[in-house]
């Protein structure tokens, strides 16, 4: 939800939720802000460069639910699904519409589930270009993660652990 929100979201959500909106905001600031991130973006060519770090952000959510029980040892994958959608689907009417809208899909189509599938991602990725026409390039980032898929792997597997850690120790 985080994504759909703008601004200083303690006017407008509880403080749960508030907080949990400025913590994603905070793992996607340190994430973009890695040295090994900022290397994995320079492996997207020219074209893709500047869509680069949206690309990355949906590829990161492959990884994840690919590797699930390594970074997650202590819940199944399918376990956490339904205990977000649990959290998420009473609070939904008090969302942004944009959220509201996706999660239509976002439970029905299984996409935490389904981010494990790298076509799936590049489908991901070329709706999200087909919803933001300025983001075109998008549709075909693909090519540059199939390209250096094993790298870009290698670089999750690196740093999304120990950003847990520092998460679920309130480091960050």
């Amino acid at each position: 939800m985080a994504d759909f929100v703008r601004g200083n979201p303690d006017a407008d959500y509880p403080a749960d939720i508030a907080s949990g909106i400025r913590l994603h905001r905070r793992v996607d600031k340190l994430t973009d802000s890695l040295e090994a991130v900022r290397q994995a973006r320079r492996l997207f060519s020219q074209a893709h460069y500047r869509v680069a770090p949206i690309a990355l952000d949906v590829l990161w959510d492959h990884f994840l639910s690919l590797h699930w029980e390594q970074v997650e040892s202590q819940i199944p994958l399918t376990d956490f699904i339904h205990q977000a959608r649990d959290n998420i689907l009473p609070q939904l009417p008090s969302t942004p519409p944009s959220f509201q809208h996706i999660n239509q899909y976002i439970w029905k189509d299984r996409w935490l589930e389904r981010y494990a599938e790298l076509p799936f991602i590049a489908n991901t990725l070329h709706n999200m270009a087909i919803r933001r026409p300025k983001l075109g390039a998008l549709s075909y980032c693909i090519q540059d993660i199939e390209l250096n898929y094993a790298q870009l792997e290698e670089t999750f597997m690196q740093f999304y652990p120990l950003m847990m850690q520092q998460a679920k120790s309130k480091n960050l």
